[in-house]
């Protein structure tokens, strides 16, 4: 997870963004995305904006040389077609139209650099993103996966309620399943978890994953599979209180009004993220109780100008230690940093003055490297299987192929 303040080195702008890994490699992915997404994201935004101004003043400077002559040029189809653009781009703000378009390239060059990098195997590994840019009131979201954003509000009668901002991109949705079905790739749940539906390759029961879109995972993007994020806007009012990213972890043992209250009824902002991840951690365990507890992320933005609005936490299979970071904080707290079982950091906070002038180079300055990536890669080893998370609900599935000739012999 990561939270960027003054992205784009514009004061009033925020970027948050949680990343769930998948797969034997899935927590590299994961890491790889959030430190290249933004900077990659802040550079085409940057690009755009000063492309929108020469093309402005290119039409303003076609508009007052346009004659008549050349008027009359212009087919009725032509003339009918620029007046439906126009008022489809007067719906929506510039701010929106700018990131939209900015938000859907550094997608598409971060999925396709994933597959040109050598030392991190994303053939069946990869990661969700749930992302999203505040400028002043207006809000930008961009998600790819089942991670989900939900906004604590002020209803009419002056409760507090929930309103979930993005749509868990499962291939369970129809527009997904005939996406993937029409490549070829095919969407069906097992019999043991008849709720949860997967994508799997043609001819092969493998790899059964439990989403329709996400970075990496390239073993299906022939079948389906897209890294494409849905776009949604939403402009912030006065009674909008606080936004919060989480993983499917979360949502999977606990609905956005509960989420919304638990957030809300924190002792305090700076922990209002690490309750929920607890909160989630107890529901795990109850609901689930022989199963892993999922991968728990979560950042809350509260939207007033409080200086204390922002929290942030974690949790890992690896270790039930729950791992926060207030803002502006550089460091993860843990219980005992210096044991074998410390965390390996988690999430980060930027400030904008943080971005390289080296492209999409992210500096490793002030982050934090530990044994335990070599550690997770150990345990990984060169065979992985996904059995072991069969009870998780949103896990990579890969089933053994079942060969008549061996069995008979």
């Amino acid at each position: 997870m990561i939270v960027w303040e003054n992205f784009g080195s514009r004061t009033d702008t925020v970027f948050c963004g949680v990343f769930d890994g998948h797969g034997p490699h899935g927590h590299m992915v994961a890491k790889r995305v959030r430190d290249s997404l933004p900077l990659k994201l802040s550079a085409h935004w940057e690009v755009n904006v000063k492309s929108e101004d020469v093309l402005k003043e290119i039409s303003l400077n076609a508009g007052a040389s346009l004659n008549s002559e050349d008027a009359s040029l212009i087919s009725a189809d032509e003339e009918s077609r620029v007046s439906i653009d126009v008022e489809e781009a007067e719906k929506q703000p510039e701010v929106f139209q700018t990131l939209k378009e900015s938000f859907l390239k550094a997608y598409k060059v971060m999925d396709r650099e994933l597959r040109s990098y050598t030392n991190i195997d994303c053939f069946c590994s990869g990661t969700t993103a749930v992302t999203f840019v505040k400028q002043g009131q207006d809000l930008v979201i961009g998600n790819v996966g089942d991670s989900r954003a939900v906004l604590g509000t002020r209803d009419k009668s002056g409760s507090l309620t929930a309103v979930q901002l993005t749509v868990d991109l499962k291939p369970n949705l129809p527009a997904e399943a005939e996406r993937i079905r029409k490549c070829r790739g095919r969407v069906f749940a097992l019999r043991d978890e008849p709720e949860v539906s997967r994508v799997w390759l043609p001819h092969s029961d493998s790899p059964g994953l439990a989403m329709a879109r996400a970075f990496g995972d390239f073993c299906l993007k022939d079948f389906g599979l897209i890294s494409v994020p849905e776009i949604s806007y939403r402009r912030l009012t006065g009674k909008d209180e606080f936004i919060v990213l989480a993983t499917d972890g979360i949502w999977d043992v606990l609905s956005n009004d509960e989420v919304v209250k638990i957030i809300a009824s924190a002792s305090s902002r700076s922990s209002a993220a690490r309750s929920l991840v607890e909160a989630a951690v107890r529901a795990w365990r109850t609901k689930y109780p022989t199963s892993k507890v999922d991968d728990c992320a979560v950042v809350c933005l509260f939207l007033d100008s409080n200086s204390n609005n922002l929290s942030t936490a974690s949790n890992t299979n690896y270790n039930d230690e729950t791992v926060s970071m207030e803002a502006n904080e550089v460091d993860v707290k843990t219980d005992d940093a210096s044991g074998p079982a410390a965390l390996p950091r988690s999430g980060t906070v930027r400030e904008g003055d943080e971005v390289s002038g080296e492209g999409d180079d992210v500096s490793e300055e002030g982050i934090e490297e530990t044994s335990e990536h070599e550690e997770l890669l150990a345990e990984v080893g060169t065979e992985w299987s996904a059995l072991e998370g069969v009870s998780r609900l949103n896990t990579l599935l890969t089933l053994p192929k079942f060969v008549p000739d061996k069995e008979e012999k």
